[in-house]
Protein backbone atom coordinates (compact mmCIF):
# COMPACT_ATOMS: atom_id res chain seq x y z
CA UNK A 1 0.00 0.00 0.00
CA UNK A 2 1.17 3.61 -0.45
CA UNK A 3 3.15 5.01 2.47
CA UNK A 4 0.69 7.92 2.56
CA UNK A 5 -2.95 6.79 2.58
CA UNK A 6 -4.99 9.56 4.21
CA UNK A 7 -8.20 8.19 2.69
CA UNK A 8 -7.77 4.70 4.22
CA UNK A 9 -8.46 3.38 0.73
CA UNK A 10 -5.89 0.58 0.75
CA UNK A 11 -5.69 -2.62 2.76
CA UNK A 12 -2.56 -2.28 4.94
CA UNK A 13 -0.68 -5.24 3.50
CA UNK A 14 3.13 -5.25 3.60
CA UNK A 15 4.42 -3.66 0.40
CA UNK A 16 5.53 -6.27 -2.16
CA UNK A 17 6.90 -5.11 -5.55
CA UNK A 18 4.81 -6.26 -8.52
CA UNK A 19 6.58 -6.29 -11.88
CA UNK A 20 5.20 -4.21 -14.75
CA UNK A 21 6.34 -3.51 -18.29
CA UNK A 22 8.71 -0.58 -18.70
CA UNK A 23 6.81 0.69 -21.71
CA UNK A 24 3.29 0.41 -23.04
CA UNK A 25 0.05 2.33 -23.52
CA UNK A 26 -0.44 2.75 -19.75
CA UNK A 27 3.18 3.60 -18.89
CA UNK A 28 3.32 6.43 -16.39
CA UNK A 29 -0.07 5.55 -14.85
CA UNK A 30 -0.55 3.82 -11.51
CA UNK A 31 -3.53 1.77 -10.35
CA UNK A 32 -5.17 0.10 -7.37
CA UNK A 33 -6.87 -3.29 -7.34
CA UNK A 34 -9.98 -4.20 -5.36
CA UNK A 35 -9.14 -6.91 -2.83
CA UNK A 36 -11.18 -9.51 -4.70
CA UNK A 37 -8.50 -9.96 -7.41
CA UNK A 38 -5.37 -12.05 -6.99
CA UNK A 39 -2.11 -10.11 -7.09
CA UNK A 40 1.20 -11.97 -6.88
CA UNK A 41 2.79 -11.67 -3.45
CA UNK A 42 -0.44 -10.61 -1.72
CA UNK A 43 -3.38 -12.43 -0.09
CA UNK A 44 -6.93 -11.93 -1.36
CA UNK A 45 -9.08 -10.95 1.61
CA UNK A 46 -12.52 -10.26 0.16
CA UNK A 47 -13.20 -7.78 2.94
CA UNK A 48 -13.50 -10.47 5.60
CA UNK A 49 -10.82 -11.37 8.19
CA UNK A 50 -11.45 -15.11 8.02
CA UNK A 51 -11.29 -15.19 4.22
CA UNK A 52 -8.04 -13.25 4.53
CA UNK A 53 -6.67 -15.69 7.11
CA UNK A 54 -7.38 -18.64 4.82
CA UNK A 55 -6.20 -16.99 1.62
CA UNK A 56 -2.46 -17.54 1.65
CA UNK A 57 -0.12 -15.52 -0.53
CA UNK A 58 -1.01 -15.70 -4.22
CA UNK A 59 1.59 -16.95 -6.69
CA UNK A 60 0.20 -15.18 -9.75
CA UNK A 61 -1.89 -12.28 -10.96
CA UNK A 62 -5.50 -12.37 -12.10
CA UNK A 63 -5.44 -12.13 -15.92
CA UNK A 64 -7.07 -8.69 -15.94
CA UNK A 65 -4.46 -7.37 -13.50
CA UNK A 66 -1.72 -8.89 -15.66
CA UNK A 67 -3.03 -7.13 -18.78
CA UNK A 68 -2.71 -3.78 -17.03
CA UNK A 69 0.82 -4.58 -15.83
CA UNK A 70 1.83 -5.74 -19.29
CA UNK A 71 0.55 -2.41 -20.65
CA UNK A 72 2.99 -0.56 -18.39
CA UNK A 73 0.69 0.47 -15.52
CA UNK A 74 2.24 0.39 -12.04
CA UNK A 75 0.41 -1.39 -9.23
CA UNK A 76 0.30 0.62 -5.99
CA UNK A 77 -1.87 -1.47 -3.68
CA UNK A 78 -4.97 -3.52 -2.97
CA UNK A 79 -8.03 -1.48 -2.13
CA UNK A 80 -10.63 -2.04 0.56
CA UNK A 81 -13.82 -3.84 -0.50
CA UNK A 82 -17.09 -4.13 1.33
CA UNK A 83 -17.42 -7.49 3.04
CA UNK A 84 -17.87 -10.35 0.53
CA UNK A 85 -18.65 -7.52 -1.96
CA UNK A 86 -22.26 -7.69 -0.71
CA UNK A 87 -22.94 -4.04 0.10
CA UNK A 88 -23.21 -0.64 -1.57
CA UNK A 89 -22.38 1.54 1.42
CA UNK A 90 -18.58 1.54 1.50
CA UNK A 91 -18.35 0.81 5.23
CA UNK A 92 -16.56 -2.42 6.11
CA UNK A 93 -17.16 -3.42 9.74
CA UNK A 94 -13.66 -4.96 9.93
CA UNK A 95 -11.53 -2.67 7.77
CA UNK A 96 -13.31 0.66 8.07
CA UNK A 97 -14.86 3.16 5.65
CA UNK A 98 -12.58 4.68 2.99
CA UNK A 99 -13.02 8.42 2.55
CA UNK A 100 -14.85 9.94 -0.40
CA UNK A 101 -12.28 12.25 -1.99
CA UNK A 102 -14.99 14.35 -3.64
CA UNK A 103 -17.30 14.67 -0.62
CA UNK A 104 -15.52 13.66 2.62
CA UNK A 105 -18.69 13.95 4.74
CA UNK A 106 -20.49 11.40 2.55
CA UNK A 107 -20.10 7.66 1.94
CA UNK A 108 -18.03 6.37 -0.97
CA UNK A 109 -20.52 3.71 -1.85
CA UNK A 110 -19.50 0.08 -2.21
CA UNK A 111 -18.51 -2.54 -2.66
CA UNK A 112 -15.62 -1.06 -4.68
CA UNK A 113 -15.26 1.57 -1.97
CA UNK A 114 -11.49 1.59 -1.67
CA UNK A 115 -10.95 1.80 -5.42
CA UNK A 116 -13.28 4.80 -5.76
CA UNK A 117 -11.73 6.39 -2.69
CA UNK A 118 -8.18 5.95 -4.00
CA UNK A 119 -8.98 7.51 -7.38
CA UNK A 120 -11.12 10.36 -6.05
CA UNK A 121 -8.42 11.11 -3.44
CA UNK A 122 -5.76 11.17 -6.20
CA UNK A 123 -3.80 8.29 -4.70
CA UNK A 124 -3.76 6.52 -8.07
CA UNK A 125 -4.80 7.28 -11.66
CA UNK A 126 -7.34 4.48 -12.03
CA UNK A 127 -8.49 1.43 -10.09
CA UNK A 128 -10.16 -1.91 -10.74
CA UNK A 129 -13.51 -2.70 -9.16
CA UNK A 130 -16.35 -5.14 -9.64
CA UNK A 131 -20.04 -4.49 -10.21
CA UNK A 132 -22.71 -7.05 -9.37
CA UNK A 133 -25.61 -4.90 -8.22
CA UNK A 134 -24.04 -1.47 -8.65
CA UNK A 135 -20.63 -1.68 -7.02
CA UNK A 136 -18.86 0.40 -9.66
CA UNK A 137 -21.73 2.64 -10.71
CA UNK A 138 -22.73 3.68 -7.16
CA UNK A 139 -19.21 4.70 -6.07
CA UNK A 140 -18.65 6.45 -9.41
CA UNK A 141 -21.80 8.50 -8.80
CA UNK A 142 -20.83 9.27 -5.22
CA UNK A 143 -17.17 10.12 -5.81
CA UNK A 144 -17.35 12.10 -9.06
CA UNK A 145 -15.73 9.46 -11.29
CA UNK A 146 -16.18 7.72 -14.61
CA UNK A 147 -17.16 4.13 -13.94
CA UNK A 148 -18.25 1.29 -16.23
CA UNK A 149 -20.27 -1.82 -15.60
CA UNK A 150 -19.28 -3.66 -18.80
CA UNK A 151 -21.29 -6.13 -20.81
CA UNK A 152 -21.51 -9.26 -18.65
CA UNK A 153 -18.56 -11.55 -19.36
CA UNK A 154 -16.65 -9.09 -21.51
CA UNK A 155 -13.73 -8.58 -19.08
CA UNK A 156 -12.24 -11.61 -17.35
CA UNK A 157 -12.98 -12.25 -13.69
CA UNK A 158 -10.66 -15.25 -13.52
CA UNK A 159 -8.56 -15.06 -10.38
CA UNK A 160 -11.20 -13.01 -8.56
CA UNK A 161 -13.63 -13.96 -5.79
CA UNK A 162 -17.22 -14.48 -6.92
CA UNK A 163 -20.42 -13.12 -5.43
CA UNK A 164 -23.17 -13.85 -7.99
CA UNK A 165 -21.45 -15.11 -11.15
CA UNK A 166 -24.31 -14.51 -13.58
CA UNK A 167 -24.28 -10.84 -12.52
CA UNK A 168 -20.62 -10.20 -11.55
CA UNK A 169 -18.61 -7.90 -13.85
CA UNK A 170 -15.17 -6.26 -13.78
CA UNK A 171 -15.13 -2.47 -14.15
CA UNK A 172 -12.84 0.43 -13.32
CA UNK A 173 -12.73 4.07 -12.25
CA UNK A 174 -10.89 7.17 -13.48
CA UNK A 175 -11.21 10.90 -12.86
CA UNK A 176 -10.81 11.92 -16.51
CA UNK A 177 -12.41 10.38 -19.56
CA UNK A 178 -9.05 10.38 -21.39
CA UNK A 179 -7.48 8.11 -18.77
CA UNK A 180 -10.65 6.01 -18.68
CA UNK A 181 -10.43 5.50 -22.46
CA UNK A 182 -6.74 4.55 -22.25
CA UNK A 183 -7.63 1.73 -19.84
CA UNK A 184 -10.50 0.68 -22.12
CA UNK A 185 -8.04 0.29 -25.00
CA UNK A 186 -6.20 -2.31 -22.91
CA UNK A 187 -9.10 -4.18 -21.29
CA UNK A 188 -11.66 -4.15 -24.10
CA UNK A 189 -11.35 -5.60 -27.57
CA UNK A 190 -13.11 -3.57 -30.30
CA UNK A 191 -16.90 -3.74 -30.17
CA UNK A 192 -18.21 -6.49 -32.43
CA UNK A 193 -21.17 -4.30 -33.42
CA UNK A 194 -20.26 -0.69 -32.57
CA UNK A 195 -22.91 1.97 -32.21
CA UNK A 196 -23.21 4.27 -35.23
CA UNK A 197 -21.09 7.21 -34.05
CA UNK A 198 -22.87 9.84 -36.12
CA UNK A 199 -26.43 8.65 -35.62
CA UNK A 200 -26.92 7.23 -32.15
CA UNK A 201 -30.55 7.16 -30.99
CA UNK A 202 -30.64 8.77 -27.53
CA UNK A 203 -33.56 7.59 -25.40
CA UNK A 204 -34.83 9.15 -22.17
CA UNK A 205 -36.70 6.53 -20.08
CA UNK A 206 -39.40 8.61 -18.41
CA UNK A 207 -40.25 5.86 -15.94
CA UNK A 208 -36.67 5.78 -14.62
CA UNK A 209 -36.55 9.57 -14.41
CA UNK A 210 -39.87 9.42 -12.61
CA UNK A 211 -38.15 7.65 -9.70
CA UNK A 212 -36.23 10.84 -8.85
CA UNK A 213 -37.19 13.66 -6.56
CA UNK A 214 -37.64 16.95 -8.38
CA UNK A 215 -34.51 18.54 -6.91
CA UNK A 216 -32.38 15.66 -8.21
CA UNK A 217 -33.88 15.91 -11.69
CA UNK A 218 -33.20 19.64 -11.61
CA UNK A 219 -29.58 19.06 -10.66
CA UNK A 220 -29.16 16.76 -13.68
CA UNK A 221 -30.88 19.08 -16.16
CA UNK A 222 -27.77 20.98 -17.25
CA UNK A 223 -25.85 17.72 -17.73
CA UNK A 224 -28.66 16.41 -19.95
CA UNK A 225 -28.37 19.53 -22.10
CA UNK A 226 -24.63 18.92 -22.35
CA UNK A 227 -25.20 15.33 -23.52
CA UNK A 228 -27.86 16.32 -26.02
CA UNK A 229 -25.64 19.06 -27.44
CA UNK A 230 -23.00 16.44 -28.19
CA UNK A 231 -25.12 13.43 -29.16
CA UNK A 232 -28.50 14.77 -30.33
CA UNK A 233 -31.96 15.20 -28.87
CA UNK A 234 -33.55 12.52 -26.73
CA UNK A 235 -36.70 10.60 -27.55
CA UNK A 236 -39.11 9.51 -24.82
CA UNK A 237 -39.36 5.82 -23.91
CA UNK A 238 -40.34 3.41 -21.12
CA UNK A 239 -37.95 0.70 -19.89
CA UNK A 240 -39.54 -1.20 -17.01
CA UNK A 241 -41.15 -4.55 -17.76
CA UNK A 242 -44.32 -5.19 -15.72
CA UNK A 243 -43.14 -2.90 -12.90
CA UNK A 244 -40.02 -1.76 -11.09
CA UNK A 245 -41.06 -4.01 -8.22
CA UNK A 246 -41.05 -7.04 -10.54
CA UNK A 247 -37.61 -6.09 -11.82
CA UNK A 248 -36.26 -5.41 -8.33
CA UNK A 249 -37.39 -8.74 -6.91
CA UNK A 250 -36.25 -10.74 -9.93
CA UNK A 251 -32.80 -9.22 -9.61
CA UNK A 252 -32.65 -9.74 -5.85
CA UNK A 253 -33.83 -13.35 -5.95
CA UNK A 254 -31.15 -14.23 -8.51
CA UNK A 255 -28.44 -12.33 -6.68
CA UNK A 256 -29.46 -13.78 -3.32
CA UNK A 257 -29.51 -17.40 -4.50
CA UNK A 258 -26.12 -17.07 -6.20
CA UNK A 259 -24.56 -15.19 -3.27
CA UNK A 260 -25.70 -17.92 -0.89
CA UNK A 261 -24.48 -20.65 -3.26
CA UNK A 262 -21.09 -18.92 -3.44
CA UNK A 263 -20.56 -17.94 0.19
CA UNK A 264 -23.22 -19.79 2.17
CA UNK A 265 -21.17 -22.99 2.73
CA UNK A 266 -18.29 -20.90 4.14
CA UNK A 267 -20.64 -18.89 6.36
CA UNK A 268 -22.42 -22.00 7.65
CA UNK A 269 -19.17 -23.84 8.38
CA UNK A 270 -17.19 -21.07 10.04
CA UNK A 271 -19.89 -18.64 11.24
CA UNK A 272 -17.71 -15.57 10.68
CA UNK A 273 -18.96 -12.36 12.31
CA UNK A 274 -20.60 -10.29 9.58
CA UNK A 275 -21.11 -6.55 9.57
CA UNK A 276 -24.49 -4.73 9.66
CA UNK A 277 -26.48 -5.09 6.46
CA UNK A 278 -24.24 -7.87 5.12
CA UNK A 279 -25.41 -10.30 7.81
CA UNK A 280 -29.07 -9.55 7.10
CA UNK A 281 -28.62 -9.87 3.34
CA UNK A 282 -26.98 -13.28 3.64
CA UNK A 283 -29.67 -14.43 6.09
CA UNK A 284 -32.34 -13.37 3.61
CA UNK A 285 -30.45 -14.94 0.70
CA UNK A 286 -30.52 -18.32 2.46
CA UNK A 287 -34.33 -18.27 2.32
CA UNK A 288 -34.75 -17.73 -1.45
CA UNK A 289 -36.77 -20.62 -2.88
CA UNK A 290 -36.35 -22.64 -6.08
CA UNK A 291 -39.72 -21.34 -7.28
CA UNK A 292 -38.62 -17.73 -6.78
CA UNK A 293 -35.39 -18.41 -8.69
CA UNK A 294 -37.19 -20.10 -11.58
CA UNK A 295 -39.64 -17.21 -11.91
CA UNK A 296 -36.80 -14.69 -11.75
CA UNK A 297 -34.78 -16.52 -14.40
CA UNK A 298 -37.76 -16.50 -16.75
CA UNK A 299 -38.30 -12.80 -16.08
CA UNK A 300 -34.63 -12.03 -16.79
CA UNK A 301 -34.78 -13.78 -20.14
CA UNK A 302 -37.91 -11.86 -21.12
CA UNK A 303 -36.44 -8.55 -19.94
CA UNK A 304 -33.24 -9.03 -21.94
CA UNK A 305 -35.31 -9.60 -25.07
CA UNK A 306 -37.45 -6.55 -24.24
CA UNK A 307 -34.48 -4.23 -23.72
CA UNK A 308 -32.58 -5.56 -26.74
CA UNK A 309 -35.61 -4.81 -28.94
CA UNK A 310 -35.97 -1.34 -27.41
CA UNK A 311 -32.34 -0.40 -28.02
CA UNK A 312 -31.80 -2.19 -31.32
CA UNK A 313 -28.30 -1.59 -32.71
CA UNK A 314 -28.27 2.19 -32.25
CA UNK A 315 -30.21 3.03 -29.06
CA UNK A 316 -28.67 4.41 -25.87
CA UNK A 317 -30.53 5.18 -22.65
CA UNK A 318 -29.75 8.50 -20.96
CA UNK A 319 -30.61 7.97 -17.31
CA UNK A 320 -29.58 8.87 -13.74
CA UNK A 321 -26.97 6.58 -12.26
CA UNK A 322 -28.39 6.69 -8.72
CA UNK A 323 -31.42 8.19 -6.97
CA UNK A 324 -29.33 11.01 -5.48
CA UNK A 325 -25.93 12.11 -4.23
CA UNK A 326 -24.15 9.96 -1.66
CA UNK A 327 -25.81 9.73 1.76
CA UNK A 328 -23.99 11.30 4.69
CA UNK A 329 -21.51 9.13 6.59
CA UNK A 330 -23.62 9.73 9.68
CA UNK A 331 -26.77 8.23 8.11
CA UNK A 332 -28.43 5.41 10.04
CA UNK A 333 -28.18 1.84 8.72
CA UNK A 334 -31.95 1.77 8.05
CA UNK A 335 -31.68 4.93 5.96
CA UNK A 336 -28.78 3.49 3.97
CA UNK A 337 -30.72 0.28 3.32
CA UNK A 338 -33.69 2.29 2.07
CA UNK A 339 -31.41 4.24 -0.27
CA UNK A 340 -29.86 0.97 -1.51
CA UNK A 341 -33.27 -0.52 -2.29
CA UNK A 342 -34.32 2.60 -4.20
CA UNK A 343 -31.06 2.47 -6.14
CA UNK A 344 -31.50 -1.18 -7.14
CA UNK A 345 -34.67 -0.23 -9.04
CA UNK A 346 -32.43 1.76 -11.42
CA UNK A 347 -29.30 -0.35 -11.24
CA UNK A 348 -31.09 -3.64 -12.00
CA UNK A 349 -31.73 -2.55 -15.60
CA UNK A 350 -28.11 -3.33 -16.47
CA UNK A 351 -27.93 -6.11 -13.89
CA UNK A 352 -30.82 -8.09 -15.36
CA UNK A 353 -29.96 -7.45 -18.99
CA UNK A 354 -26.19 -7.83 -18.78
CA UNK A 355 -25.85 -4.69 -20.92
CA UNK A 356 -23.11 -2.07 -20.35
CA UNK A 357 -23.69 1.11 -18.37
CA UNK A 358 -21.24 4.01 -18.09
CA UNK A 359 -21.61 6.58 -15.31
CA UNK A 360 -20.25 10.05 -16.08
CA UNK A 361 -19.47 12.71 -13.42
CA UNK A 362 -21.39 15.55 -15.06
CA UNK A 363 -23.50 17.04 -12.26
CA UNK A 364 -23.58 17.93 -8.58
CA UNK A 365 -26.01 18.83 -5.83
CA UNK A 366 -25.36 20.36 -2.41
CA UNK A 367 -21.64 20.33 -3.23
CA UNK A 368 -21.52 16.58 -3.89
CA UNK A 369 -21.13 14.72 -7.23
CA UNK A 370 -24.08 13.30 -9.13
CA UNK A 371 -23.70 10.91 -12.06
CA UNK A 372 -25.49 10.61 -15.38
CA UNK A 373 -25.39 7.32 -17.29
CA UNK A 374 -25.34 5.97 -20.81
CA UNK A 375 -26.66 2.41 -21.16
CA UNK A 376 -26.27 0.66 -24.51
CA UNK A 377 -26.85 -2.68 -26.20
CA UNK A 378 -24.78 -5.74 -25.32
CA UNK A 379 -21.23 -5.31 -26.55
CA UNK A 380 -21.37 -1.54 -27.03
CA UNK A 381 -18.92 -0.77 -24.21
CA UNK A 382 -16.25 1.02 -26.20
CA UNK A 383 -18.86 2.91 -28.19
CA UNK A 384 -20.30 4.25 -24.94
CA UNK A 385 -16.86 5.46 -23.87
CA UNK A 386 -16.38 7.15 -27.24
CA UNK A 387 -19.73 8.92 -26.73
CA UNK A 388 -18.58 10.06 -23.28
CA UNK A 389 -15.43 11.48 -24.86
CA UNK A 390 -17.62 13.47 -27.26
CA UNK A 391 -19.73 14.75 -24.37
CA UNK A 392 -16.66 15.83 -22.39
CA UNK A 393 -14.70 17.36 -25.28
CA UNK A 394 -16.24 20.88 -25.37
CA UNK A 395 -16.03 21.11 -21.57
CA UNK A 396 -12.50 19.84 -21.01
Amino acid sequence: MPLHDPAHAFVPYPDVPVAHAATGPLAGLCFGVKDLFDVEGYPTGGGNPLVLAQSGIKSGNAPTVQRLLDAGARFVGKTVTDEFAFSMNGNNAHFGAPLNGAAPDRITGGSSSGSASAVSSRLCDFALGTDTGGSVRAPANHCGLYGLRPTHGRISLAGALDLAPSQDTCGWFAREVTTFAQVADVLLEPDAAPLPAAAVRLLRPRDVWGLLDGNVSGALAKACVQVEAALGATADTVVALESFDAMYWSFRYLQGREAWTTDGPFIERFAPPLGPGVAERFAWSSTVTDAQVAQAQAFRTTFRTHLAALLGSDGVLLMPTMPDIAPLRSAAEASLEDYRNRAIQMLCIAGLSGFPQLSMPLASRDGAPLGLSLLGPAGSDRSLIALAERVAAPWS
